[in-house]
């Protein structure tokens, strides 16, 4: 690959200038590879033109400080160019390229970072390893230098009709006022008050993204990872918590191995103590699994936000109100679901006002009203004697980006507490719940095949 790359900057302009920008010369295992390189990048800079062989070999002379060894492998190494080939797709040898240099980016960190571990590092600590491989991890070829408006118009059309992926649920009315689910780099947020159902809501949700194939990151920092995996048993098991301890192992490993034969997603709960992380660990954590695990996440939920730290408030102490703090972290975790291009569910609590109000609103939210500034979508859980005696919890509308807020403002949905889960209603069941909205029908999402709204996971076993 390195003899590739090395004979095309010498031969295609366009090819050198869409990726010697993003190559670095410790990319190359050969010292003769780096010299070239150098000098190819190096010449380029000076003429704004990619050098030729002769150009190259002549260069090669001037420079005295290569020593002779160097000089001849670099010479040798410049006419083994004339025997390649180079008549290569352009596109598919960009892409050969960026893969190259990001799987030489993430091995250079992981040996410098293990250079450091040993303390054979004199200039770096072992704080620098993060950033170190936060770099490694974030090479791309990229080369937008922003949108054209009069020449960019056909993008811009395709970008108007294009099907904006999401992350879908299973419950009709939330798949009705999203459009079909939460879309990438957005924040969402679940308001409620105490034992209302914000982690049982979240729980089902990271339920559902597994069985429908997506790779789930749930971080608790109020409840042990095992708690949080016991409530997703339930969930997907569809048993009640309490009688999960009374499965015989063969039928408990059974009722897993045929979770994981319908899915190809992965779910992996991390537990962090309260308020002891951020998003500087949650990123740390998102790169660690995919150097270790492979993993990506497609979502992730973070339990929940109040409870979390903030990275900019960090060694402020007492001097920061309880405004700046929630607006801070709300902040950062919005910038990680865009930097990872993921949506991020969160909750929040209610004030004391809002724990015991029938109709919540955005001024019911705990300590910040900069949290619904920042999010974008939001909805309140609320609980009433009259719906916990039906098993049922109302879901009202307080931000939402992806459609019309006004449009099935308040609705009920079932929920299990025995077996964490949430489900659709009957229709009946939202009489005198939406009185306030001048149409109360309900728009049907189709989710096509994939549609599993209201299946009982039992099915599966």
């Amino acid at each position: 690959m390195e003899l590739a790359i090395l004979s095309n900057l010498t031969k295609d302009e366009e090819y050198a200038r869409k990726v010697v920008p993003f190559i670095k010369a410790e990319y190359f295992q050969n010292v003769s590879e780096r010299i070239v390189f150098n000098k190819i990048s190096e010449y380029m800079d000076e003429y704004s033109n990619v050098p030729n062989n002769n150009t190259l070999l002549i260069e090669l002379g001037n420079d005295q400080s290569i020593v002779e060894s160097d000089y001849t492998a670099s010479v040798q190494l410049i006419e083994s160019f004339k025997q390649q080939d180079n008549d290569h797709d352009r596109e598919w040898l960009v892409d050969k390229t960026e893969q190259y240099c990001q799987e030489k980016a993430v091995y250079n960190a992981i040996m410098e970072s293990i250079h450091i571990i040993d303390g054979k590092s004199k200039e770096k600590a072992k704080d620098a390893i993060p950033s170190i491989l936060s770099d490694a991890l974030a090479v791309s070829f990229d080369n937008t230098v922003g949108h054209d408006f009069l020449n960019d118009y056909e993008q811009r059309y395709d970008f108007y009709h294009r099907v904006e992926e999401r992350v879908p649920f299973d419950l009709e009315y939330l798949n009705s006022i999203t459009k079909g689910g939460v879309p990438r780099k957005t924040l969402n947020i679940i308001l409620a008050g105490t034992g209302v159902g914000k982690s049982l809501a979240m729980c089902h949700f990271a339920a559902n993204n597994l069985m429908d194939g997506k790779n789930v990151l749930y971080i608790t920092m109020e409840m042990a990872e095992e708690k949080i995996a016991e409530r997703i048993d339930a969930n997907l098991m569809n048993v009640p918590l309490d009688e999960l301890i009374q499965l015989p192992k063969d039928v408990y490993d059974k009722k897993i191995i045929k979770i994981r034969e319908k899915t190809p997603g992965r779910l992996i709960v991390k537990e962090y103590p309260t308020a002891g992380a951020h998003a500087g660990h949650f990123r740390h954590l998102i790169q660690e699994l995919k150097i270790k695990k492979g993993f990506a996440p497609d979502i992730i939920y973070i339990d929940y936000l109040n409870i979390c730290a903030s990275s900019r408030m960090k060694g402020l102490g007492n001097s920061v109100n309880t405004y700046s703090l929630i607006k801070s972290i709300a902040e950062e975790l919005r910038g990680l679901a865009v930097e990872k291009d993921v949506p991020i569910f969160s909750a929040t609590q209610t004030t004391r006002s809002g724990f015991s109000n029938s109709d919540v609103e955005l001024t019911d939210t705990s300590e910040s009203f900069g949290l619904p500034a920042t999010a974008d979508f939001m909805i309140a859980l609320i609980s009433t004697e009259d719906l916990q005696n039906l098993n049922q919890i109302m879901v009202k509308q307080l931000k939402n980006r992806y459609n019309d807020p006004t449009t099935n403002k308040r609705f009920v949905i079932g929920v299990d507490r025995s077996r964490m889960r949430l489900y659709d209603v009957e229709q009946s069941a939202q009489d005198g719940i939406m009185q306030e909205q001048h149409n109360d029908s309900v728009p049907v999402y189709d989710r096509g095949k994939n549609d599993r709204s209201g299946k009982d996971f039992s099915q599966l076993f």
